[in-house]
């Protein structure tokens, strides 16, 4: 008997060609391609399952907080991991108590977590020879090496492997659970964060960017890069460079998707608003130290704003632009399916001395790639390519070597929705090929029939 799946007339005949047409009596021909091979395509963005909800156990916050994260975000009950011992009175923990309490946490976390979400107010960094963000510290385990001892904090520290990667799964294949911290001070703010990244969620949102150089010289060392989005981006985002606006500042916008800029504190976010999923945030010294700021503009006020996530540094990080989320990196990534804390963790090179706040499964444009089967052709229709990077479909019969059928090239900004040939009678198996998740100048298998 003849499978059916979703086609032209809104049924294909596996093993027919094109569509009955009725009580007419044309004969069906025989399709000379093989209709039986499908496979499904990885799909972009950290799910629930994989996300580990850390609570600081006996604080009253986190404990309020979490459980409503868990419930909003249905997450399995088993990954709700309580962290003993933890002193939430203090805004740093030092090295040594910290790598104890890490160690105890990835002992207990179930197969297959990838990353995971820090649901209390402090502390936020960790001390030992120098400062990490708690976030990502919790990623690699306290070193030196990712936020180097004064005075050489000025100076590049050690690199992120996941930066700019294909990578579905950070902890297969970089052996690091990128982390975020929710930012909430109270149990009012929480629910709203946790309700903005519920409302992104596939929202596919018709927003603007604003991307700012500021006349801060010292803090806009993106600038160059925020100048050539707009372009890069025409027909798919509405992205905008303002250079040296009235004050510094964007007022009175709204619809908000994406603002980065370059100063000590923002003005005039009270007069904006932004949409679900929203990331904001200013490259600054301070940004990460909370709750304080260090007496500058802490990232949490993103998030009383109105944004969903956020990014500062712990410690001073002498405006090195690969400390800071690059908005390049960050857009694109965010665009194909990214979650809020894999484009963040994404577009941070050199992520040791930074923090990561926010509702880390915000994921507002969520799309499933697809591989069907239309008209005797395959259908690829997908907004998760890489791009520049190409992509192939093939097939093979038997155990005999792999025949390429056809091959797509990621184009930034662009969705794909193409037609490839329908693999011979004679296929038993076809994969799909593309950038590899470590190395994505290397092709790789990224799906493959039985």
């Amino acid at each position: 008997m003849s499978k059916s799946v979703a086609g032209c007339c809104g049924v294909l005949v596996l093993g027919l060609a094109g569509c009955g047409g009725g009580g007419g009596g044309e004969a069906e021909r025989p399709d000379p391609g093989n209709p039986n091979l499908l496979l499904t395509l990885p799909e972009p963005g950290l799910q629930p399952a994989q996300l580990a909800l850390l609570v600081a156990e006996g604080d009253t916050l986190s404990e309020a907080v979490a459980a409503a994260y868990l419930q909003a975000r249905k997450l399995p009950a088993a990954n709700l991991i309580r962290v003993r011992g933890l002193d939430t009175s203090q805004p740093e923990i030092s090295a040594a108590a910290f790598t104890a309490l890490r160690a105890d946490i990835e002992a207990r976390l179930p197969a297959g977590i990838q990353a995971s979400l820090m649901t209390w107010a402090a502390p936020t960094r960790v001390r030992g020879n120098c400062r990490m963000g708690i976030t990502s510290a919790m990623a690699f385990g306290y070193d030196d090496a990712f936020c180097m001892p004064v005075p050489a904090n000025c100076l590049s520290t050690r690199s992120s492997p996941y930066f700019d990667s294909e990578s579905l799964r950070p902890h297969t294949d970089h052996g690091l659970r990128p982390a975020m911290l929710l930012g909430a001070s109270n149990l009012t703010l929480a629910q709203a964060l946790i309700a903005r990244g519920l409302a992104a969620e596939a929202s596919q949102p018709p927003g603007s960017g604003y991307f700012v150089r500021t006349s801060d010289a010292f803090r806009n060392g993106r600038a160059n890069e925020f100048e050539e989005l707009p372009a890069q981006w025409a027909g798919a985002l509405t992205l905008n460079f303002l250079d040296k606006p009235s004050g510094d500042v964007i007022t009175g916008r709204s619809d908000l998707l994406f603002y980065l800029t370059g100063l000590a504190s923002v003005g005039g976010l009270d007069t904006l608003s932004f949409r679900p999923g929203a990331l904001a945030d200013h490259l600054t010294s301070f940004g990460g130290h909370l709750p304080s700021g260090n007496g500058q503009m802490p990232v949490t006020r993103w998030l009383e704003a109105g944004a969903t996530a956020s990014f500062g540094t712990v410690e001073e990080p002498c405006g090195i632009i690969q400390k800071f989320p690059r908005a390049p990196q960050l857009v694109d990534h965010y665009w194909r399916g990214a979650t809020a804390l894999e484009a963040y963790w994404k577009s941070v090179q050199q992520p040791g001395q930074g923090l990561f706040v926010g509702d880390p499964l915000a994921r507002p444009f969520a799309s499933k790639p697809t591989l069907s089967i239309e008209a005797g052709q395959y259908r690829l229709r997908t907004r998760a390519l890489r791009p520049s990077a190409r992509y192939t479909l093939e097939y093979r019969s038997g155990a005999g070597s792999w025949v390429e059928l056809g091959s797509v090239t990621g184009q930034r900004a662009t969705p794909v929705d193409q037609r490839l040939p329908l693999a011979p009678s004679s296929a038993t198996q076809i994969r799909w090929r593309g950038p590899c998740p470590g190395q994505p100048a290397a092709a790789c298998t990224l799906a493959e029939s039985p």
